[in-house]
């Protein structure tokens, strides 16, 4: 077993640094990519299409975080995604709070939820699951309960939109789905920092075995905590984003288990032990479901998405992305 040390860093870090250049050009190539559908011009209802696409993205996103750093397998991000859309809402809403800083609170206060959920930190596999699940299905409750806060079962509605900055319209199709360009980007680079750092090496090695590493000193419940934490953060984040952009939030929308399967969908589609992955699978993901599913099937056309998923898991273990890399090495070796 190769020991956790600072020692075994530099290997990869050179490795790493050699391979700079080509993740650079990867990364602007994506990035033209993803403003293409503005530059090009496309319709409100594409733009649309994105943006939910997007939300979705930093919400696997956040879920591949838990998933690939420490092995947690999450069935109840939903919890994260609704605290983060009612903390917002009512911080601008009834305090009047600016829209640009109720989003940001919004995450901190999902990741103070989360710390209600330490305590199953201590569970693995699908005993944590199971009480995730039923820790969302609490925050569900609970916000459909206190309807002298949340509006209850009718919920908030007239919620503020986003604002305009430097003359750019926010709360437009073009301002929403630029702003979520942005912070899907951001996210992505600090789940790429984390990945390559000290941090990163021993969550990958807990989600491998965890009693192994702490034989060797690695406190994982300490790490695994932080990734719970920045987890939460970067789902209430897009929770709240998401109210701003619909203006409107009830409990069984904004608690809905969809907001806890399709990220895992979408990240295992993409390939969720990689970086852009959960992005990439999200955006194909649900591009697929509402273009070509739903006009096959009107009613329970996420169904096609379970067989998608069989399909994928079946063929391809690692995802789409680990198919590409799979296929320019067989090409390579050729």
């Amino acid at each position: 077993m190769t020991p956790l040390t600072p020692t075994a860093l530099p290997r990869g870090g050179a490795a790493s640094r050699a391979a700079l250049p080509g993740k650079a050009a990867l990364a602007a190539g994506l990035l033209v990519l993803a403003l293409l559908p503005v530059m090009t011009g496309a319709s409100n209802y594409m733009l649309g299409l994105l943006i939910s696409a997007l939300i979705l993205a930093g919400i696997a996103l956040a879920w591949a975080l838990l998933g690939n750093l420490g092995g947690m397998v999450s069935f109840g991000h939903a919890a994260f995604f609704g605290v983060g859309g009612y903390a917002s809402a009512l911080l601008s809403g009834k305090l009047d709070l600016p829209v640009l800083l109720t989003v940001p609170a919004g995450g901190l206060i999902a990741a103070a939820a989360s710390l209600a959920m330490l305590p199953a930190l201590r569970l693995s596999g699908p005993y944590f699951a199971l009480a995730i699940l039923a820790y969302a299905q609490i925050f569900r409750i609970l916000a459909t309960e206190a309807s002298w806060l949340t509006g209850g079962g009718a919920g908030l509605q007239g919620i503020p939109g986003l604002p305009s900055v430097f003359g750019l319209d926010l709360a437009s199709r073009t301002g929403s789905y630029l702003l979520l360009v942005a912070i899907v980007t951001l996210c992505a680079l600090a789940y790429a920092a984390v990945r390559r750092s000290p941090v990163g090496l021993a969550l990958r090695a807990i989600a491998e075995s965890e009693d192994a590493t702490r034989v060797v000193g690695v406190n994982s419940i300490l790490l695994k905590s932080m990734m719970l934490l920045l987890s939460a953060f970067i789902a209430g984040v897009f929770g709240a984003l998401n109210a701003h952009i619909i203006g409107f939030l009830e409990p069984e929308y904004a608690f809905s288990g969809i907001w806890s399967l399709m990220p895992i969908i979408a990240a295992i589609f993409g390939g969720y032990r990689t970086v852009i992955g959960p992005i990439g699978g999200a955006v194909i993901i649900y591009l697929f479901d509402q273009v070509v599913a739903k006009g096959l099937i009107a009613v329970g056309h996420q169904i096609i998405l379970g067989i998608v998923l069989v399909v994928m898991v079946l063929a391809a273990p690692n995802g789409l992305l680990g198919l590409i890399r799979a296929k320019g090495d067989r090409d390579a070796a050729a």
